[in-house]
């Protein structure tokens, strides 16, 4: 399994080609729910590694790790997606993501997930418009649904669940909560 993700990944960064009409995606567990992400936003995925916490953060926020010199924020995706709280097991990873902040910025994060299955190829017309009700997780954050293997897979919107700005505000109830608090 993880060399054909890892060939995926090589393939992806030798060959890039935006005329395909197939689509890949990385697909992994949240729970006992199965979600996906673009292949081209995955730049690594890793073991799980000792996280360095940080104080008055969201529970989403799990912490913060050195990858490579760089300090990479490390977030639980199940909690930013109001599902339960990930429990580190045996086939826990933290899959390395880019986004684009509002500046045009790539921004790197670490996303906390159960397991990482396969990678997918997809067309355009296996993937269905996600719905307004009856997910697990908020409608905003839902790309669109695909059926694989006979089993559901919500593809998510990672430029909307890292949002800048959201984040931003939910740090900062959080910080304002907190104070309160102690």
């Amino acid at each position: 399994m993880n060399q054909t993700i890892h060939h995926a990944l090589a393939q992806r960064a030798a060959e890039p080609d935006p005329s395909q009409e197939r689509r890949q995606l990385l697909r992994f567990a949240l729970g006992d729910a199965l979600y996906a992400v673009p292949i081209e936003a995955v730049r690594e995925i890793l073991q799980v590694v000792s996280l360095t916490e940080v104080p008055m953060m969201p529970r989403f926020v799990r912490g913060v790790m050195n990858l490579r010199g760089s300090v990479v924020p490390v977030f639980d995706l199940s909690q930013r997606l109001s599902l339960p709280r990930t429990e580190i097991g045996r086939r826990s990873c933290i899959v390395i993501v880019e986004t684009h902040n509002t500046d045009g910025q790539n921004q790197r994060h670490g996303v906390l997930v159960d397991a990482v299955h396969e990678v997918l190829e997809l067309c355009a017309d296996e993937v269905a418009p996600a719905p307004s009700i009856g997910t697990r997780v908020s409608p905003q954050f839902i790309g669109g649904i695909a059926r694989v293997h006979g089993q559901s897979v919500e593809l998510l919107d990672l430029t909307r669940i890292f949002d800048e700005t959201e984040l931003h505000r939910l740090v900062g109830e959080h910080c304002d909560q907190s104070r309160w608090l102690h």
